[in-house]
């Protein structure tokens, strides 16, 4: 019997991750289970020909704040879920602080949003959701955003 305890949700705050989250709620409801929601970010930083910038401790407490509070916001809207909702806040790179979280809390199931993107921008701002379903250990499902048909 596929016994399924712990939900790991990824959150970017789109629309597609508000998706995954209902997934995810969903699920949680028919197996009785708990969700864990993480968001992680990375402190900006550029390379330029004759040095580099590396945001102060000021951006990276405002970073921090605005993550926090944004993850606040959504769990306070789905305590009505019926669902056990943790949320966690994590400073790196985005995949790789999914899969540690997903380690951490013994996640038996990863939910994860993915906005589809192709070309320049698929190669400019990657693929949290590609690099987690590559490396992962754990069960991941991907949930599709919606599409501009245009």
């Amino acid at each position: 019997m596929l016994a399924i305890q712990r939900i790991l949700v990824a959150t970017d705050f789109t629309e597609t991750s508000d998706r995954a989250l209902e997934f995810g709620i969903e699920l949680a409801r028919k197996f009785d289970a708990s969700i864990t929601i993480v968001h992680a970010y990375q402190i900006p930083a550029m390379g330029f020909a004759d040095g580099g910038y590396i945001a102060g401790a000021e951006v990276a407490a405002q970073l921090a704040t605005a993550g926090q509070n944004r993850l606040n916001a959504v769990v306070d809207s789905k305590k009505t879920s019926g669902v056990p909702l943790t949320a966690v806040l994590r400073e790196g790179v985005a995949w790789e602080e999914v899969n540690a979280m997903a380690k951490e809390v013994d996640a038996h199931l990863i939910v994860i949003g993915t906005h589809g993107r192709r070309g320049l921008a698929r190669a400019l701002l990657g693929s949290v959701a590609e690099n987690v379903i590559r490396t992962s250990t754990t069960p991941v499902l991907v949930i599709h955003g919606p599409r501009d048909d245009k």
